[in-house]
């Protein structure tokens, strides 16, 4: 049996599920680990038993005993240090975002294609079982065609501290910040909820009109270092391929919610809705008669494999798995667009 040497890129917090997820896999082997944090390096690495330790991706490649790459750098670092491992001829498994532009992440799958390389991005709420069998019904024709979509992302740490307290600490105060490489709550989860919104429609975005708002939070404007200016809550109207309308939305002061992704399917002959969060979904649907009283029931859904998983069965098979890096770049043009429409108070188009 072939093993693949796995390479993580980064070992900040959730550099912790990927040597969870990867290291339960019976193929794969933590080969080595980067960071230019030799503190958090050290932990890290002697946590999961990880001997080959860099302080650098050109130290790492000049060694070059890894077969792929989780990249679980900050943001804005994906890109130049996926442009490298591709370069090198590395498979690349990258943390969400992929990048924070269209441009940069258009560039990464158009290297990644022409390399040959196994390339996904870990859009974590592709694991969701609902969402993976909400897809297959519509494929199926379940719903008929899809008419209208509520999408939802909802989290409420800026209003509470069961993840910790956002003033003090700088793994949140971070994602307020421009400056230090944050877009905000769009660039955060909207990523996911444009992707479950999309994916389980089976439809693209063809048009958007976005507006993004940024709450007063501390005196000033700013704590320390962090200049609080990335956005807390988006909302879009969208209209999809087929003509079918929706609302997306998404936001840190959703009070009440923990992390809550929400998605309402309304077809010409049924409708589907899934509720999920980081460890568990669940599917409802109305259809058939149901449609005259508006009775809704539950839809088992079988497990699917997490992305990891996904990831490791593309390298065995030579084939590439999904998400990839071209419908990560998809997903990006959607909330660029975003932006824009805000800035500009307008529709704007796709494409």
């Amino acid at each position: 049996m072939n093993t693949w040497r796995i390479l993580v890129l980064g070992t900040g917090s959730i550099a912790e599920r990927h040597a969870a997820h990867f290291g339960a896999i019976a193929d794969c082997t933590l080969a080595a680990a980067v960071d230019s944090n030799p503190a958090r390096l050290a932990a890290y690495a002697d946590r999961h038993g990880i001997a080959r330790r860099f302080a650098s991706l050109d130290a790492a490649l000049a060694w070059g005993e890894f077969d792929a790459a989780v990249n679980a750098t900050p943001d804005p670092v994906h890109y130049p240090t996926t442009m490298q491992l591709l370069a090198a001829g590395k498979h690349v498994f990258c943390e969400k975002p992929l990048a924070v532009n269209h441009i940069d992440a258009a560039a990464m799958a158009d290297a990644a294609e022409q390399a040959g390389l196994i390339n996904m991005v870990n859009l974590t709420y592709r694991n969701a079982h609902a969402i993976q069998r909400a897809r297959e019904m519509v494929a199926e024709g379940a719903i008929g065609a899809v008419r209208h979509v509520e999408a939802s992302y909802l989290q409420s740490w800026l209003a509470a501290k069961y993840w910790g307290d956002w003033r003090t600490e700088e793994r949140w105060l971070w994602r307020l910040s421009t400056a230090h490489g944050s877009t905000g709550v769009l660039g955060d989860i909207g990523i996911h909820i444009v992707d479950f919104a999309t994916f389980g429609a089976g439809l693209d975005i063809a048009a958007l009109q976005g507006r993004l708002h940024t709450f007063d939070k501390a005196p000033g404007g700013a704590i320390g270092a962090y200049r609080l200016d990335a956005n807390d809550s988006v909302a879009m109207t969208v209209e999809f391929t087929n003509g079918a309308l929706g609302v997306i939305h998404m936001s840190r002061y959703a009070t009440g919610h923990r992390n809550d992704l929400s998605l309402a399917l309304h077809g010409d002959q049924g409708a589907l809705r899934i509720w999920a969060d980081a460890d568990a979904s669940r599917l409802e649907a109305c259809l058939g008669d149901d449609i005259e009283t508006q009775t809704w029931r539950a839809i088992e859904c079988p497990a699917t494999p997490r992305n990891a998983e996904r990831f490791v069965a593309a390298l065995r098979q030579g084939v590439n798995g999904t998400p990839d890096f071209r419908r990560a770049a998809t997903v990006q043009q959607v909330l660029d667009r975003c932006i824009e429409s805000d800035a500009e108070g307008r529709w704007l188009g796709l494409g």
